[in-house]
């Protein structure tokens, strides 16, 4: 994942030069999208929906020259009921549902998920990067 939403640009920005704080979020979430229709404004419209899809967790190792990368899978539910089409951008958010897009990036592959599909982002596979 290459970029930071403007939303995360601004809480970090305000947090680090002591204009607010910013609390860390309790959990984070990666999402799936279809495009990257407002991932960056932090008002996506192309989140996979129904079908058995959910945001899932992720949690990352300690940052080491200014990365960071999934420390286990990230596995969502099967797609259960129809497909959950063409998958080309993943988000980190801080909420299961709504909430705000912090971090996201494209697919290095294109993933069609289909009915009865179980899509995973292996151990290392997501790396978060500030520079």
């Amino acid at each position: 994942m290459a970029a930071a939403s403007d939303y995360l640009e601004d809480k970090v920005l305000d947090h680090v030069l002591d204009v607010a704080a910013y609390p860390q979020p309790t959990a984070l979430y990666v999402g799936l999208f279809t495009a990257d229709t407002g991932l960056e404004s932090n008002s996506p419209t192309a989140e996979v929906t129904g079908n058995g899809y959910a945001r899932t967790v992720v949690t990352f190792g300690a940052a080491s020259s200014g990365s960071s990368t999934n420390n286990a899978n990230v596995t969502f539910p099967t797609a259960s009921g129809g497909n959950w089409g063409t998958i080309t951008y993943a988000a980190v958010m801080d909420a299961a549902s709504g909430g705000n897009v912090l971090f996201y990036g494209a697919l290095s592959v294109a993933k069609t998920v289909t009915d009865g599909d179980t899509f995973q982002i292996s151990t290392g596979q997501l790396t978060i990067t500030m520079a």
